[in-house]
């Protein structure tokens, strides 16, 4: 009779667990929400390394960016492939799986009405939250605040980015716009407003009057959070 190996749980592979402790096995026979963030990584990555399970693998990756997924959705190519054990293949893969992810929050909200700062936020926050430079992107909105459309207006560093007052309004007036929004980001995490940013809100807001075009909002996001111009009171 053939004996039975000598294994241990660190050199167990997974083929040779339980068949409902495997991540595929368990997300098929007791739902995906009872498996942990390691367990939906291994899946992904679909293979370990010579010396590593893929939730062995799963569970490093994570411990590298301190169990966060917000600073695993920040890391490239190059910083994912950095980490022992994923290669290019592996790396794009969490890149477009929680790219779908972040797409997946925004279309949910993609033509629903915008009623406050906090509705632009969550349309924004997964676009442009964890970025490392700075985006300016406009709202636009029809008369009953619906979302016709959503467009980056210009990219810049990490510490500003120029603004063309005459795109933005050339853009409203071609969407018969009724009024816009105001949205960039700031890749430091500080939301506050500086003073380039109050003469930019100050310039377009007496542009877009010129033509009818009401500004509602402008919002600077950052990492979690926002601030307001119009719940400052300052518009």
């Amino acid at each position: 009779m053939k004996q039975p190996e000598n294994l241990t749980p660190k050199n167990l592979t997974i083929k040779q667990w339980a068949s409902e402790d495997r991540p595929r096995e368990k997300l098929l026979t007791k739902g995906i929400s009872t498996l942990s963030d390691t367990e939906l990584l291994a899946i992904l990555l679909s293979s370990g390394t010579k010396n590593m399970t893929a939730v062995e693998l799963a569970k490093y990756t994570l411990s590298t960016v301190n169990n966060n997924l917000n600073t695993l959705g920040k890391l490239n190519v190059d910083e994912l492939t950095k980490i022992n054990g994923i290669g290019q293949a592996k790396a794009v893969t969490i890149i477009a799986a929680l790219e779908l992810g972040k797409r997946r929050k925004v279309s949910d909200i993609n033509q629903e009405k915008i009623a406050s700062s906090e509705d632009v936020f969550n349309l924004f926050y997964h676009k442009i939250g964890d970025i490392r430079h700075e985006e300016f992107w406009i709202l636009y909105l029809s008369r009953a605040n619906k979302v016709i459309d959503k467009q980056k207006i210009s990219m810049g560093g990490v510490s500003g980015t120029i603004v063309d007052i005459r795109i933005i309004l050339k853009h409203a007036i071609e969407k018969l716009a009724s009024s816009i929004v105001l949205v960039h980001n700031h890749p430091s995490g500080n939301t506050n407003p500086s003073e380039e940013d109050k003469k930019l809100t100050k310039k377009i807001k007496q542009a877009s009057e010129l033509v009818d075009i009401a500004i509602l909002d402008h919002v600077i996001i950052g990492d979690k959070k926002y601030y307001s111009f119009n719940d400052k009171g300052l518009l």
